[in-house]
């Protein structure tokens, strides 16, 4: 793999783009490391979305100026979305309110296929929203739903229970990209071949994996995917990936004289805009520091490139910043890291950290630290199923923190310190 010279990235650079990581708290300047639950936007994001109020404000569909420019706009959207996963065409992105209300729209779609007996593979180490849905519509049909366990040890999913739980009735398998509790990511290439070789279809959650790396639908091979702007860097806005043909071959639940037949009323037209900007401001970071990555993908272009190795020089900027956070989480007192810890294994996890410390609740952790201006998360996160599996729920679950593209090694050094007076 392409490595980026230690001099490319300038997180300096980055961080003057980010209205809020001036914010201070606590007379202290805040440290964000709550990005799984949230991002911050650059000011370009919110330079868009006031821009649209100020100068495209309309409904869809309209003879006249504003009204075209949505229409622009909303087209552009589709667009840029489609090109930051790789799909064929704008016509293959669809948007919603959010991850979880589009996959609950869609599942109603693609269940309405299902017969009685059919089945349904949910995994354990999955956000909840990428499993209730699912729950909700095989009840409605009849269908069985089988669950595909873990390896508590190291947080990966077991491979050899997802192969005995395939069959030639299983209609659909629901699998995270990567956890957003511990940041375990999943072989999907491996996954989505077995499913296809059993005939059936993949539904891919990668709201956590998106910030992360890149994504391409193509070579993937999946049949739907599923994102959410608000944590790579834009508003809040949920999109969806599916194949042309299949999306065309779906049932609809939607009004007759619909523009679309998946994007129920009125589109969020401001969000969308804030969506091409965060997009347009990833192809940035691609431009600014990707340069080592561009021969790694001979076959791409323009803006598409450019998300490519933009998505790769953060990768490599926050696996190597994760590897700092992980040696001083490791020196903390009575403290635990949850999922995969091995250096040698950082390909298979994102920079997120899911953290106990014995005697402190993870509600304390976060609170100490926030009044420490430090933003970090506790709970579950909607990992239901996963935490209960790790016996970890009636305790309050983890600690998480996540870096981002933005944070420092000295933001992470202050966690350490903090986390360290706090267990002490």
């Amino acid at each position: 793999m392409t490595t980026v010279a230690a001099t490319a990235y300038d997180v300096a650079e980055v961080r003057a783009r980010f209205p809020a990581l001036g914010l201070r708290d606590h007379g202290q300047p805040m440290a964000f490391f709550d990005g799984p639950g949230g991002t911050q936007v650059p000011r370009s994001v919110i330079e868009a979305v006031a821009e649209y109020y100020e100068t495209s404000n309309a409904n869809a569909g309209g003879a006249f100026l504003t009204s075209r420019r949505s229409d622009d706009l909303a087209a552009g959207a589709h667009e840029a979305v489609a090109d930051f996963l790789n799909a064929r065409s704008g016509d293959e992105i669809k948007f919603g309110a959010n991850m979880t209300t589009l996959t609950f729209h869609i599942s109603r779609s693609i269940g309405k296929t299902w017969r009685a007996g059919d089945e349904v593979l949910v995994t354990t180490l999955d956000h909840d929203a990428n499993v209730s849905p699912w729950r909700a519509i095989a009840e409605d049909r009849g269908v069985v739903v089988r669950t595909v366990d873990i390896h508590t040890e190291d947080g990966t999913l077991d491979l050899d229970d997802l192969a005995a739980k395939l069959s030639g009735r299983t209609r659909l398998v629901a699998v995270g990209y990567a956890s957003n509790a511990l940041g375990t990511i999943n072989p999907l290439p491996t996954i989505i071949e077995q499913a296809h070789a059993a005939g059936a279809l993949v539904y891919v959650d990668a709201v956590h994996f998106a910030p992360h790396g890149p994504i391409d639908v193509q070579a993937l091979d999946t049949d739907f995917l599923v994102c959410s702007a608000y944590k790579f860097f834009g508003p809040h806005l949920g999109a969806l990936y599916g194949k042309a043909r299949i999306l065309e071959g779906l049932p609809a639940y939607k009004v007759r004289p619909a523009h679309d037949r998946f994007e129920t009323g009125t589109p969020n037209f401001e969000a969308l805009a804030g969506t091409r900007a965060a997009v347009d401001y990833l192809a940035w970071i691609g431009e600014r520091f990707g340069g080592p990555f561009a021969p790694d993908y001979p076959a791409l272009r323009g803006r598409r490139l450019h998300l490519k190795t933009a998505m790769r020089a953060i990768r490599a900027y926050e696996m190597g910043l994760f590897g700092e956070l992980l040696d001083g989480l490791e020196r903390v007192p009575r403290s635990r890291v949850w999922g995969i810890r091995d250096r040698s294994r950082f390909d298979q996890r994102t920079p997120t950290a899911a953290v106990t410390i014995e005697g402190r609740s993870p509600r304390h952790l976060a609170e100490a630290l926030g009044e420490r201006g430090i933003t970090t998360w506790d709970g579950d996160f909607y990992a239901t199923g996963l935490i209960e599996r790790l016996g970890l729920s009636e305790t309050g679950g983890v600690l998480r923190i996540g870096l981002a593209h933005y944070n420092t090694a000295d933001e992470v050094q202050r966690l350490v310190d903090a986390l360290e007076e706090i267990a002490g």
